[in-house]
């Protein structure tokens, strides 16, 4: 049976945290009209609370009237998403620290407080009539029970999606398979996959997760992005096609001639930016 996945671009933020990548509102524009026009689901625009070109080039993409739904990033905070709200995007995301780590050693607050604001952040976006999805960061680090109690609070007060972070790149096959399924038996939300591709794993953890049963995959057009990258968008259209059954009907050439469009515009305002022969094409 064909797989019902739905791609969530984040060339255009996750993406641009690839070292020398640094796109101005120019070229976020043309990428977000290519992307729309290959039939992506939801393109991740950016993060408006970093002000500047940045929230404008948020702004404008959201004004195109796109058929992909475009969201903002955000940290767990009211005046980040106060700014995403001011751009006119569609969704809000709010990543919420989750592993033990980001929380006493990063942010040195205790779990109730993640949790507690948590519930205010998404009750406030739902209050404001704003589609809301959460972004469980450093999931697979995390406790799971305490997983388990986000995703849970998270979707009672509202939120639509949550998303799962291989936030450093260290998940393998059995572990995002096993803890998507164990999430899914207990809280009946959508979930969203976002991988790093630190052991090459990327794509594989991806299909995984989809094959236990999340329906959103994060991916980057050239698997850009921070050290190794991110799920290589095409790569992951072959093997989804392959192994899941999904994308029959994507014309995969039409896809490559725009994957090399994009990887020109980015190529074009960042020349020092190197590119692997597999993200070229």
């Amino acid at each position: 049976m064909e797989a019902d996945i739905k791609i969530v671009d984040t060339t255009l933020r996750d993406g641009e945290q690839k070292a020398g990548i640094a796109l101005g509102l120019k070229e976020k524009v043309r990428i977000a009209k290519v992307l729309d026009s290959i039939g992506i689901y939801q393109i991740e625009a950016g993060i408006p609370a970093m002000g500047g070109e940045e929230k404008k080039s948020v702004q404008k993409i959201a004004e195109l009237g796109l058929k992909s739904r475009v969201s903002a990033w955000n940290r767990l905070k009211l005046e980040d998403i106060r700014q995403s709200m001011e751009t006119g995007a569609q969704i809000i995301h709010i990543s919420v620290p989750s592993s033990n780590i980001q929380l006493y050693l990063k942010l040195r607050k205790d779990k109730d407080w993640v949790i507690d604001n948590l519930k205010r952040c998404v009750s406030y976006c739902r209050e404001k009539g704003f589609e809301v999805t959460v972004g469980l960061e450093d999931a697979s680090r995390a406790d799971f029970s305490f997983l388990l109690q986000l995703v849970s609070a998270a979707f009672l007060e509202g939120a639509e999606r949550v998303r799962y972070a291989d936030t450093v790149g260290i998940l393998y096959r059995q572990k995002i398979f096993d803890e998507i399924k164990a999430i899914k038996s207990h809280v009946d939300v959508d979930l969203e996959i976002h991988t790093h591709n630190d052991f090459g794993m990327a794509v594989a953890n991806s299909i995984w997760a989809a094959e236990a049963g999340a329906r959103y995959v994060d991916c980057t057009v050239g698997g850009v992005g921070e050290r190794a990258g991110n799920c290589n968008f095409l790569q992951f259209m072959l093997a989804a096609r392959a192994c899941l059954g999904a994308f029959k009907d994507v014309d995969i050439g039409y896809l490559e001639e725009k994957e090399k469009e994009i990887m020109g515009i980015i190529a074009y305002k960042c020349p020092s930016v190197s590119f692997t022969l597999d993200m070229l094409g």
